[in-house]
């Protein structure tokens, strides 16, 4: 990281509705953080820091995705900066070029595969050079995911002495919204294929994020399919696409400690019976979200009162060959695409920071890079709960 550098954190797109529940939590909970945000506008930025009751002499910072020179000077005042500034593939790529140059911690909500591996294909070795910690996908998509395997890896560890090769990730409860920033990923995404073939092809490969390494055959995201072992039908997983990838990148990041062989999955449960099964056909077959003139835009989210009200519960379920199993729930105690997830990135960011001192630079995943002091940062002070089911 910069030395000397001036700022802690620099949270970068803070006059979207995102980056404002960032930097809200920051005022809320670390009033003694060296901190500033950045964004396109002065005057905007100066709003936010009177809406969020930022201190008055709070830095702000103007920088431009299209100004190089001004991310440049920005990355030089801090040790990390968190960007809410989607769709990444649009906006991201000069951010994280400057960061892993300078040897700037990275942190984003990228749910974009595609880009990712671009990204780590591109800088992962000037990270390594310079330690830059680069961390993509640090909200819901996919930090709840990629702890939840993680933390039952462990409990089978002590229990059995050797981790599952099979986990199943299913979404018991859910209540919030996707955010406006994923909606307009996923529109870019889809775009970005029309163009492109080879993003086609990394949007189907489950190893589409470790390069180098091709595993064992993953079931299939598709379909309505009837979980015997949960008592529920279930339907396709929308941010699965993201979040599998990710826990095979962050086996591959940690030396494959759960095996070469590991097979994940994650499924919505919709419950038992005709109703579940109704409700699984209709999960399956409703309209994509883009064509629903009601969502989100970017910049756009749900009020205080909704964002409090949400929340989400995923089991983890490991199987071995010979019968052995385990269940491990998490649950989030806010929406799921807002207020939990500014509450993620910033406390991940802050945990790097704090207990992150011998974590190499790299293009990393969140728990692959601090593991079990993330589990433990996020239990205290972001709204997760791990437990053990049996």
């Amino acid at each position: 990281m910069p030395k000397d550098a001036e700022l802690d954190l620099v949270v970068h797109g803070a006059t979207g509705f995102t980056g404002r529940l960032v930097a809200e939590h920051l005022v809320r909970r670390h009033p003694d953080l060296r901190w500033a945000m950045s964004g396109r506008s002065a005057a905007k930025l100066a709003a936010v820091r009177d809406e969020v009751g930022a201190p008055a002499d709070l830095p702000l910072i103007v920088a431009d995705a299209a100004d190089k020179a001004s991310l440049t000077a920005l990355v030089a005042r801090t040790k990390a900066v968190i960007t809410t500034v989607g769709p990444y593939q649009l906006y991201g790529a000069p951010l994280v070029a400057a960061c892993a140059a300078a040897g700037t911690d990275y942190l984003d909500l990228c749910g974009e595969p595609a880009w990712m591996r671009a990204m780590i294909d591109a800088h992962n070795d000037t990270a390594k050079a310079s330690g830059a910690r680069i961390l993509f996908s640090c909200g819901f998509d996919s930090i709840p995911f990629e702890l939840g395997v993680l933390f039952l890896q462990r409990e089978a560890a002590r229990a059995f002495g050797r981790p599952f090769p099979r986990i199943k990730g299913r979404v018991r409860a859910f209540r919030g919204s996707f955010s406006g920033g994923t909606l307009a990923s996923l529109g870019a995404t889809l775009a970005a294929a029309v163009r492109d073939r080879e993003v086609v092809r990394l949007l189907k490969d489950p190893f589409s994020l470790t390069p180098g390494f091709a595993g064992p055959p993953q079931p299939e995201e598709q379909g309505v399919l009837l979980d015997e072992e949960l008592g529920s039908w279930s339907a396709p997983f929308v941010m699965a696409a993201i979040n599998t990838r990710n826990v095979h990148r962050s086996n591959l990041l940690q030396g494959q400690p759960w095996g070469a062989d590991f097979v994940y999955d994650e499924r919505m449960l919709t419950g038992p019976g005709e109703k579940g099964r109704a409700t699984a056909e209709g999960v399956a077959g409703a309209p994509s979200p883009l064509a629903d003139p009601s969502a989100p835009k970017p910049g756009e989210g749900p009020s205080r009162e909704e964002r409090e009200a949400g929340f989400y519960e995923v089991l983890f379920v490991g199987s071995t060959p010979d019968g052995r199993s385990m269940t491990a729930l998490v649950k989030g105690d806010r929406d799921p695409g807002y207020g939990s997830t500014s509450k993620l990135i910033a406390e991940t960011a802050l945990c790097l920071a704090a207990e992150g001192a011998n974590v190499a630079g790299g293009v990393l995943t969140p728990g692959a890079a601090l593991g079990d002091a993330l589990v433990r940062r996020l239990s205290e002070r972001a709204g997760l709960s791990f437990e053990l089911l049996g």
